[in-house]
């Protein structure tokens, strides 16, 4: 019989086209923190760390065999959000720069959200139970 690992812990970890704007979206889209940032020699972002409420997640400019999901024409992961109320943080999104995909409605599997695109090419899918 074989043990599973023990992870301690999971987090995505976005590349980026430009990480210091993407950070700056962050903060104004979902009031994220910036807990650390480690640059290389020439300013290039390899690694921020972001806190939205206790989640926790990273950043970094693309480079060094990354792409991000403007170089590939998109990205087939979702972000998914829960959060108190979806219209609010939509609003937040669109406002900072977010692209609507769907927009923010009721759903009859009991949640109100919608799906958002940030400017860097991440799906965000926004959920707020009714």
């Amino acid at each position: 019989m074989t043990t599973a690992p023990t992870i301690s812990t999971l987090y995505a970890r976005l590349v980026v086209s430009d990480a210091p704007k993407a950070i700056d979206f962050y903060r104004a889209a979902f009031g994220a923190d910036e807990i650390a940032r480690h640059t290389d020699d020439n300013g290039k972002v390899v690694h921020a760390e972001l806190k939205i409420g206790e989640t926790m997640f990273a950043v970094k400019d693309e480079g060094d065999g990354d792409p991000s999901p403007t170089t590939l024409g998109g990205s087939p992961v979702i972000m998914a959000l829960g959060v108190a109320d979806a219209d609010a943080v939509g609003d937040a999104m669109t406002r900072a720069g977010a692209t609507v995909i769907y927009p923010i409605t009721d759903w009859p599997y009991g949640a109100r959200g919608g799906r958002l695109a940030d400017p860097f090419g991440h799906l965000w899918m926004i959920s707020q139970p009714l």
